[in-house]
């Protein structure tokens, strides 16, 4: 059982990460301190433990895979990409052996609009929207018909339409866990070793 949001952070540190992640896709790792801290606290606020979650566009794992760590009862794993679906099982199964404990899971390889398992809670961490146009708040939209309670990180400048959002969906923004996300150099046009990204989790809750 893991005990402390440092403990988590340690353990997320060890997954495997993309090997030749996709632009058009957006595939920037989420950082383990920052997925420890979001998780943390929605452990804290009992939003994980013995609950059904849902990983949307989960990439690597990191979200769901702490989730089951930290008590989910389920673990539902969903994204377009079948390298990063292949990438999220072997991860599971990485900590199923560090822990030596077997996790209720299912992997669904398509796209998240497609995606369509009601769940206890939807974690997310879609693209900011750099590539594809709007595609934030379509991954936002697809949450709100999943769950009654969704984690979801956008770029913090976005805070007021992300409020605005969630209420024409009746949903209500009722934390925002902010951070400097830092962005490593992933493909040949970055010019910096690290981007920090002002982002925020932001908590919704159906209202």
């Amino acid at each position: 059982m893991i005990k402390s949001k440092k403990e988590l952070a340690v353990l997320l540190s060890q997954l495997k990460t993309f090997h030749k992640p996709k632009l058009k896709l957006e595939q920037y790792q989420t950082d383990s301190e920052i997925a420890a801290e979001l998780l943390w606290n929605a452990y804290l606020g009992g939003n994980i433990q013995k609950k059904v979650i849902m990983d949307l566009g989960c990439g690597n794992g990191i979200l769901g895979i702490g989730a089951l760590a930290l008590g989910a009862s389920e673990g539902v794993f969903c994204d377009i990409d079948d390298a990063a679906l292949n990438l999220a099982i072997e991860n599971c199964e990485l900590i199923e052996g560090i822990l030596t404990k077997k996790f209720k899971t299912s992997f669904s390889n398509c796209n998240f609009s497609e995606c369509n398992k009601r769940v206890d809670v939807v974690l997310e961490n879609p693209p900011f929207g750099t590539k594809n146009e709007h595609i934030d708040s379509l991954f936002l939209e697809q949450a709100f018909k999943l769950s009654k309670i969704v984690y979801s990180f956008h770029k913090i400048e976005t805070k007021d339409f992300i409020i605005n959002f969630a209420k024409s969906h009746g949903f209500k923004v009722i934390d925002i866990i902010t951070f400097k996300m830092p962005l490593k150099a992933t493909f040949s046009f970055h010019k910096k070793k690290i981007y920090n990204v002002g982002v925020g989790c932001f908590v919704l809750k159906k209202i």
